[in-house]
């Protein structure tokens, strides 16, 4: 992709993400929040979203295998191989900044992904997954057990309202 294709990119990522993701052929379902500097590879129709998904900031889909740049030099049967696998990210999901979600894997519903997580293999429903390799570390109600004293209901203030709040924490 050239600098204007670039920039075009970036420009529709920033305006309406969904639609312009969705006519490049992901399946994207209904109230998800994808952040304007997600990448989504050079096979976008082969990953699907479900509904209520957020992708965060510099989160990366990657649907193929790279190292084939190296057997392709090695073995002259593989000259043009590729391997291509998609992406399936179920409902009610979070991944966490500057994850890599790589080919071939399945989140499950109800599944948080934390920051700088490489994704290698499924993560089944309602799971907590962190870490490189990303493995699952608990339940998702394990989570919420886990933090329950540490929730302040800040979701639908003014940006100066929580300010307050958290300023008196």
């Amino acid at each position: 992709m050239g600098l204007l294709g670039v920039w075009i990119h970036k420009y529709k990522m920033a305006r309406k993400p969904v639609a312009y993701l969705r006519s490049l052929g992901v399946k994207i379902g209904e109230h998800c929040s994808i952040a304007s500097n997600v990448q989504f590879g050079s096979e976008p129709y082969m990953i699907t979203i479900g509904d209520h998904v957020r992708l965060t900031e510099n989160v990366r889909l990657v649907t193929h295998d790279g190292g084939l740049w190296v057997v392709r030099d090695l073995k002259e049967e593989y000259n043009n191989a590729d391997i291509f696998m998609p992406i399936v990210i179920g409902n009610n999901v979070h991944v966490g900044v500057n994850s890599i979600i790589m080919p071939g894997v399945t989140i499950g519903n109800n599944v948080i992904i934390g920051c700088g997580a490489v994704v290698t293999k499924d993560i089944p429903d309602n799971s907590v997954a962190v870490g490189v390799p990303a493995r699952v570390i608990e339940t998702v109600d394990e989570y919420i057990e886990k933090n329950k004293d540490k929730y302040i209901d800040t979701k639908n203030l003014s940006g100066e309202e929580k300010r307050k709040i958290l300023e008196k924490k």
